[in-house]
C-alpha cells in the first residue's frame, strides 16, 4: 500500500509538468485508484503575466497626442480579439487545426466554411473540444498556431 503514495507523488509531479509546459493555470484530475478509492487532485498557479486583450486606444497623454487618433482608428481592425468576426476559444487548451498529427488542417485562408463545421480543435483536461464555425463565411486570418496553448477567449479564427 505504501506504493500508491509513491506513485501518486510522481502523478502529480508530471501533472504540475504538463501545467507548466503548456502554460496552463489550472489543472484538475479525478482518477479511480482502487475498488472505493478516488484519487482528486486540483493543482493551479498564478500567472504574472499581462492580459491577452490589450485596449491601445487608452494611451497615455503624450506629446505625440496628435497622432493619437490615428493610431486609435486603425487599433481595432488591427487586434484581432476586437474583430467581431473572430471565433474566439470557450475555454483554456491546446489548440489543434487538424483532426490528427497527419491529416491535413480543418480550414485554411479563403476556405468557405459553413455555419456549425469543425474548423479548429481546442484540447483540455485530454478532452477533445471541437470548435465549430459560428457561421456560414470565409475563413479571413487563422490566428493560432498548431499545438498552441491558448486562454479562455483568445481569438482563434476570423470568419467573415
Amino acid at each position: 500500500m505504501g506504493d500508491h503514495k509513491d506513485t501518486d507523488v510522481e502523478f502529480i509531479q508530471a501533472l504540475a509538468a504538463v501545467l507548466r509546459e503548456n502554460d496552463l493555470t489550472e489543472l484538475e484530475v479525478s482518477r479511480q485508484t482502487g475498488e472505493d478509492q478516488e484519487l482528486n487532485i486540483r493543482i493551479a498557479r498564478t500567472v504574472q503575466a499581462a492580459p491577452v486583450a490589450v485596449s491601445v486606444p487608452v494611451a497615455a497623454p503624450t506629446p505625440a497626442a496628435a497622432a493619437a487618433p490615428a493610431a486609435a482608428a486603425e487599433a481595432p481592425a488591427a487586434d484581432p480579439a476586437q474583430n467581431p468576426n473572430a471565433v474566439t476559444s470557450p475555454m483554456v487548451g491546446t489548440v489543434y487545426l487538424s483532426p490528427e498529427p497527419t491529416a491535413p488542417a480543418f480550414v485554411k485562408v479563403g476556405d468557405q466554411v459553413s455555419e456549425g463545421q469543425t474548423i479548429i480543435i481546442v484540447e483540455a483536461m485530454k478532452t477533445m473540444n471541437q470548435i465549430p464555425a459560428p457561421r456560414a463565411g470565409t475563413v479571413k486570418r487563422i490566428l493560432v498556431e498548431d499545438k498552441q496553448a491558448v486562454e479562455f477567449g483568445a481569438p482563434l479564427v476570423i470568419v467573415e
